[in-house]
């Protein structure tokens, strides 16, 4: 069973570590989610996940969840609030207010929460506030790894409604969705309010029975992601052993590509941040160049203007030094990265290749598993 506590800042740095590392470049700002767990535990909550087994199936439980870009705030953002006479943020925990907001309005109390992705901030933040509401966090998640649209999330193939959708902005204004005729309009309905401030929603959805989740949820993954991040500290300090390789070897994954950032370009679109990023080779990939093109996370690439490694597959960017995950919003120009692909196996078996394909995102391109290309 994978029942886990995180007892000390090292496990909980081990931990976002390796929710960014499968957050594939999006799920949030890893800074917010340290800083989250870190205030957690120097406050008394136990951040603890236990196995889907031990809970009783017929608990009610729900993913709390943010929505919205990840790309920096414009000046012209921060003039747009204040002329909405929206200053500093007065909700420093949307997620909780969305979680009792939920309750209320369903009349229910929730037995249990669940992430709906890997990610920096959006899996810690699930994590902050199922401990201070004293409420069970099971281990796994509705992806595997982060996304951006919810219509990948893999309730979404098995048609379990994510209605209602509890929206919590940080200023406090809530919006419930009470139902829509498809998942496509909860997406839009969802992101024009996020648009609204162009900052991060906290959100809760997918409310259900445990027995039903045991049908779509991919488990096991908050562990997971703790090893990889344990694993990239422990490498660090071995001697002579280079934690790019460990890791590679730890996941079942592939080397990608050596490189340096050449080229950055994004754009902050619908709630979305949309962008490419591209590497010129070094070491072993002298000669060669690498591109990345990402909506919020990294789901296309191209080897030498080829295409090659593509979503659901997993592609990751760490600092070449030290394997430390780099998020799209703070990757520049001039940094040295490896480049990490990880067949994504379990969202094959649970969730839709085709909702995360390169046709899904517009580009003519059929999609291979990573083993086939490499």
């Amino acid at each position: 069973m994978s029942n886990y506590t995180l007892k000390n800042k090292q496990d909980v740095e081990d931990f976002v570590r390796g929710v960014t590392f499968m957050g594939t470049g999006g799920g949030g700002d890893p800074e917010l989610g340290l800083d989250f767990l870190v205030k957690a535990l120097e406050e008394g909550y136990k951040l603890n996940w236990v196995d889907i087994s031990e809970i009783n199936e017929e608990e009610w439980v729900a993913m709390p969840f943010y929505m919205g870009s990840i790309a920096p705030i414009s000046e012209e953002n921060l003039k747009k609030l204040k002329e909405m006479g929206l200053g500093e943020p007065t909700v420093e925990r949307p997620l909780i207010k969305a979680v009792q907001e939920l309750e209320k309005y369903k009349q229910i109390k929730l037995g249990a929460l669940i992430a709906g992705e890997l990610g920096g901030s959006n899996t810690p933040a699930p994590l902050d506030t199922a401990a201070r509401l004293n409420k069970v966090l099971i281990d796994g998640d509705f992806a595997g790894r982060a996304v951006p649209e919810l219509i990948q999330a893999t309730p979404c193939v098995k048609n379990k409604s994510i209605c209602p959708l509890v929206m919590c902005d940080l200023w406090g204004n809530v919006n419930i969705i009470e139902n829509t005729i498809n998942f496509g309009m909860v997406e839009e309905y969802g992101r024009s309010i996020v648009t609204v401030t162009n900052q991060m929603t906290g959100n809760i959805g997918f409310l259900m029975k445990v027995k039903e989740l045991k049908e779509v949820m991919i488990s096991g993954t908050l562990t997971d992601s703790y090893i990889i991040g344990k694993t990239i500290r422990e490498a660090r300090k071995a001697a002579g052993q280079d934690p790019v390789e460990k890791v590679v070897e730890v996941i079942e994954g592939h080397l990608l590509f050596k490189g340096t950032v050449t080229g950055r370009e994004f754009e902050d679109k619908k709630g979305f941040m949309f962008g490419t990023h591209v590497f010129e080779g070094v070491d072993e990939f002298q000669g060669h160049t690498f591109k990345i093109w990402f909506k919020n996370e990294n789901h296309i690439t191209w080897l030498d203007d080829k295409p090659y490694v593509c979503s659901p597959d997993i592609v990751t960017v760490v600092a070449l030094e030290d394997c430390e995950p780099i998020t799209n919003t703070y990757l520049k120009v001039g940094q040295q990265v490896a480049i990490i692909g990880k067949p994504h196996i379990k969202y094959r078996d649970k969730g839709d290749v085709n909702l995360l394909s390169p046709k899904h995102f517009g580009f003519d391109i059929e999609w291979k598993p990573m083993e086939q290309l490499l």
